[in-house]
Order: structure tokens, then C-alpha cells, then sequence
């Protein structure tokens, strides 16, 4: 368990705001390696109306600031009126199941009493990642139970040898504090034979470690030598009411111990990222591992990059 000292490398995309449905936002990316060393980087922008859909970048990985390809449609588009995700699509995580792609993703819709709900879908790609089809109007991977009956967000899905393992985002409560509505959620586990029926036993991963946290968001799972390891965003803290990233490890992917101290991290002084970082993705190449980050505004000034020291 040594300290992990991240160097920010810069800011790696952020929309320019020409495009109606890409106005704003590259928030939480998802990075698939593709071929001739480049990398397709998902993440969710926004419309003029604040609503998210999925969107793309591709990279060189050897030069991941050279931006080969912006996508010109939503990779993902929001549902029909009325539906789990006519508001808001998030793309928070693919993965390889059986020859074919699943891409898992937060679908929003406004509330009345409440601000929002959130479930989740996911999309599958038959052609090794170019294009993915809901496979359901529904949310068909993660919806209102018991177990999770207000909202769910963000889940992270890993192929651990032929079982699938989902950390996710679960919302446990909304309060009335200060006239104003609060929620507060933290991460929760759950285990699939095919990835769309998904065993869920209300398992706390990722909980609250003081009394003023109250938000700990979007999950990276990676397993490595035997260790799960788990990087995520977590608020607020007595002095400090942003995100910031946090780690932890299992032996089993169930049980955890929170790191946080591990994270060598923080806001940068002034600029795109002075204010907040969170929603954080780990990826190798080339035996040196990388870290993608959102910071302001929950993703809203774009999307950077760090390398492991």
C-alpha cells in the first residue's frame, strides 16, 4: 500500500460549445482501447437545455492530448418523452461479455418532490464498439427495488473471470436541510451471469467515514494481484464541500478498506480544476498507468489527465 503520487499532465478535452447537443460538459469518462494504439474516451456533455447525452473522443495513446475524432452524433440519445431517460443519458462504463460490447449507462428524468431519478440501462454493440443499441426502453439493469428504491448511478462493471461485478452508486435518502433538498449515496455491490440481470443483496461498499460526508460517486474497479483496488469521488469533509478522489482495496471485492490517505491528489491552484476533482478513470499503457479526471463543475470544464509517478 504505497502513496500514489499523480502528476497532472493538462487538460485533455472540453467541449467548444458549437455543437447544439455538445454545449458543455465531457463528464465521467470511460476509455476503450481500440487499435494502432488509439483509444476511444465515452463520456456525457450536455445540451443547451442541460440535458446529457453520450458522446465521444478518440486519441492517439501515444500523445493523448492529439485528438483524432469528435463525435458528430450521441453515441447514446435520451428516451422517448416520459421515459427513464428522457432528461439525461450518462455513459459510466463498457465492458466485453460473450462477443459482445454492454455499455452501461445513468438515465435521468426530473422530479417533482424531488430534483431527479436515476437508473440504469445499458446498450450492447454487436460490431466490436461503433455503435451501441439500447436494449431496453426501460431500465433494464438497475431499477427501483428495495434494495435501491430511490435512484441508482454510475456502475462499473468488470469481467472477473466469466462473472461479472458491478460496484454501483446508490442513493439512501433525500433531506430537507437548510430549505433545501440533499441526498446522500455511497456504493453498494452486485453480481451477474449474463450483465443485464443482476443479483443485488444491498451489500455497503463504499460508506460514509465522518459525519459530513454525504456523496461518494462513480466507482473504477481494477483487480490486480488478487487485490481489488477501487478509486472514487467522494464530499464533503469538515473544511472542504467539493469532490475529491478517494481509494480503497478488497480481497474480495466485497468487503473494503478506505485508503484515501494513498491518494497523492488534489486541487490544482487556479485553473479547470482548482475548484473539485472527481469521477477518475485508471488505464495502462505502455507499463506507466493514467488517470482521466473531471474537475470543475462536475465535469463541466472538461476532462484531464495524470500519470502514476
Amino acid at each position: 500500500m504505497n502513496i500514489q503520487k499523480w502528476k497532472k499532465l493538462g487538460l485533455i478535452f472540453a467541449p467548444d460549445g458549437k455543437t447544439e447537443w455538445m454545449q458543455t460538459h465531457a463528464m465521467m469518462p470511460v476509455l476503450e482501447k481500440m487499435e494502432n494504439d488509439e483509444a476511444r474516451i465515452i463520456f456525457s456533455a450536455r445540451d443547451g437545455k442541460g440535458r446529457s447525452q453520450g458522446a465521444y473522443i478518440d486519441i492517439d495513446m501515444n500523445d493523448p492530448f492529439k485528438i483524432l475524432k469528435v463525435s458528430d452524433e450521441p453515441v447514446l440519445r435520451l428516451g422517448q418523452l416520459g421515459a427513464f431517460d428522457d432528461a439525461g443519458i450518462m455513459p459510466t462504463s463498457c465492458v466485453s461479455n460473450k462477443n459482445n460490447k454492454y455499455l452501461y449507462y445513468n438515465g435521468w428524468t426530473l422530479g417533482k418532490n424531488v430534483p431527479f431519478f436515476s437508473f440504469n440501462g445499458a446498450a450492447v454493440s454487436e460490431d466490436g464498439g461503433e455503435s451501441f443499441k439500447k436494449i431496453s426502453r426501460g431500465p433494464a439493469v438497475l431499477f427501483s427495488n428495495d434494495i435501491d428504491p430511490y435512484s441508482t448511478f454510475a456502475p462499473f462493471v468488470i469481467n472477473d473471470e466469466g462473472k461479472l461485478k458491478m460496484w454501483y452508486v446508490s442513493l439512501i435518502k433525500w433531506t430537507e436541510e437548510e430549505n433545501t433538498l440533499k441526498h446522500y449515496y455511497n456504493i453498494k455491490y452486485a453480481e451477474s451471469d449474463d450483465g443485464i440481470n443482476w443479483d443485488r443483496r444491498g451489500h455497503v461498499c463504499i460508506d460514509f467515514k465522518n459525519e459530513y460526508e454525504y456523496a461518494i460517486a462513480r466507482p473504477f474497479v481494477l483487480k490486480e494481484n488478487g487485490v481489488y483496488k477501487m478509486w472514487y469521488s467522494y464530499r464533503e469533509s469538515e473544511k472542504i464541500t467539493t469532490y475529491r478522489i478517494g481509494y480503497a482495496e478488497s480481497p474480495n471485492g466485497i468487503n473494503w478498506q478506505r485508503l484515501d490517505e494513498l491518494i497523492n491528489l488534489d486541487v490544482s491552484d487556479t485553473g479547470w480544476d482548482s475548484d473539485m476533482i472527481e469521477y477518475s478513470f485508471i488505464y495502462d499503457f505502455k507499463g506507466k498507468r493514467y488517470m482521466l479526471y473531471n474537475g470543475n463543475s462536475f465535469g463541466r470544464t472538461g476532462i484531464g489527465l495524470a500519470i502514476l509517478e
